[in-house]
């Protein structure tokens, strides 16, 4: 089952569809076996981006690859996410648990370190 439409793993500044099917078939055992949805807070993101853009290599982030996604989750759901990224070998995890716009940075790109966890 597919749980994620193109249009929300697309990049939100151009609507180009560039996100690797391997992670995608990935993150669709994620959410089964988490039982809840995952809410899409980022995913693709072209070089371009405005996020991409203004970072120190423009253009050159783990999102840009493909293999990269930001869920929106906090509390209780957020340690379940946590719990099944790291049962299915999710190598680059990064964790956003405060304020209002909480989420868990989700990557599997062989270009980046890993394994790592990082706060925000």
């Amino acid at each position: 089952m597919n749980y994620f439409s193109e249009k929300e793993l697309s990049c939100t500044c151009c609507g180009q569809y560039n996100f690797d099917d391997g992670f995608l078939l990935v993150l669709n055992q994620i959410r089964e076996r988490c039982g809840f949805p995952l809410v899409v807070t980022s995913a693709y993101r072209c070089p371009n981006h405005p996020i991409e853009a203004a970072k120190e290599n423009p253009g050159q982030g783990e999102h840009c690859t493909g293999m990269a996604i930001d869920i929106g989750v906090s509390h209780d759901r957020a340690h379940i996410l946590l719990q099944v990224a790291f049962s299915m070998g999710i190598p680059r995890i990064g964790v956003n648990q405060k304020g209002a716009g909480r989420f868990i940075h989700l990557g599997m790109s062989p270009d980046f370190p890993y394994p790592t966890v990082w706060s925000y």
